[in-house]
């Protein structure tokens, strides 16, 4: 399934690297080519058997994460975010330093030495820094540099009945899904766009849609998931178990209805789990995509992830299996009426 391993490597918004390597090595024997281009997008092309039509599949391998800014005089690091991450999370959680993943422990002043008024508000994270374990700002210089990134340290678990916790899932889970989808042959010209820096603006995108050109893009995503206690059922935005979900309008894009009513009527047809997500906020690289060159008609096909940006993501394995048999019922589909892709944009 691949989302173990994916989701083990570190790949902060712009240090994209580990992710990078491992799918271009797991990509090779698929793909006819592998282009990455200067922002550091992987753009695998497989080509069709009649190349009237190009259809990009899009996956951002970045994650959310930290950049180390400063240090403190008695060793600890002063940090940064990368990408929209709840600071009220932070405090006591693991975290890797550098690319010598060196341990660390995002603290702050601690309960019984504040006053009584903090105690009533939440931690600010310019109030937090990362203990590594040394006591001089010498030493933690020597170990490590301003601007190296910082990832959560959250090794993958399954618990429950077919649940996964990990880091990454938003979005490991559509690198791993592209990875599946390589594997077979399509009419139509496919591009593979494992893209970068999504967390922090949707950049990566916006260069490998420009560069493809598509006439048609799926982007395959992990999104929010709020089916917890403390949230009212209308308020849901997906709800684990029930299948992917497909987006209806979201704060950077508009789906292509006609495309979206399609991705639905065709998994039920295929008595594939799905269901739509039901909150408009939040983003994905369908904004930039959506934008480029002419216009492209697109679509988001997501997996349901509870406590997302978080080192605790949690996703249902059937719910990846749905958005996985989803994608590939659309790709065999539009293969035997390839003159559907042209159908979906406003005439």
């Amino acid at each position: 399934m691949y989302i173990k391993e994916l989701t083990e490597l570190n790949g902060v918004s712009g240090n994209e690297d580990e992710v990078r390597e491992y799918i271009k090595l797991h990509i090779k024997e698929f793909a006819d080519e592998i282009n990455v281009d200067s922002m550091g997008n992987v753009i695998a092309f497989k080509k069709g058997k009649n190349s009237k039509y190009k259809v990009m599949l899009s996956a951002h391998m970045d994650e959310v994460g930290f950049m180390v800014t400063g240090f403190g005089e008695n060793g600890v690091l002063k940090f940064a975010t990368v990408g929209g991450i709840d600071e009220r999370i932070l405090p006591g959680k693991r975290v890797l330093v550098g690319d010598k993943n060196i341990p660390g422990v995002i603290g702050s002043k601690p309960i019984h030495m504040q006053e009584r008024d903090e105690r009533s508000i939440n931690i600010k994270q310019k109030k937090m820094y990362i203990d590594i374990g040394t006591d001089k700002k010498d030493e933690s210089e020597k170990l490590v540099s301003l601007g190296d990134y910082v990832s959560f340290y959250s090794p993958f678990t399954e618990f429950g009945e077919g649940l996964v916790k990990a880091k990454a899932l938003d979005d490991r889970v559509g690198c791993a899904i592209l990875l599946e989808a390589l594997k077979e042959r399509y009419e139509f010209d496919l591009y593979a766009c494992f893209t970068v820096q999504e967390e922090v603006g949707l950049r990566g995108s916006q260069v490998a849609a420009f560069t493809v050109n598509p006439d048609l893009a799926l982007v395959v995503e992990g999104t929010t998931c709020s089916d917890v206690p403390g949230v009212d059922k209308y308020e849901y935005s997906t709800i684990h178990g029930d299948g992917a979900a497909l987006t209806i309008m979201d704060r950077t894009s508009y789906p292509n209805k006609n495309l979206v009513n399609y991705i639905y009527e065709l998994a039920k047809k295929n008595q594939i789990p799905v269901q739509f997500k039901q909150t408009t906020s939040g983003g994905n690289d369908a904004g930039k995509i959506q934008l480029s060159q002419a216009g492209v008609v697109t679509a988001s096909i997501s997996v349901p992830c509870r406590y997302i940006h978080s080192p605790v993501s949690v996703m249902s394995k059937k719910d990846f299996e749905s958005c996985k048999n989803i994608v590939m019922a659309v790709l065999s589909d539009l293969g035997r009426n390839q003159d559907l892709i042209s159908s979906f944009a406003v005439k």
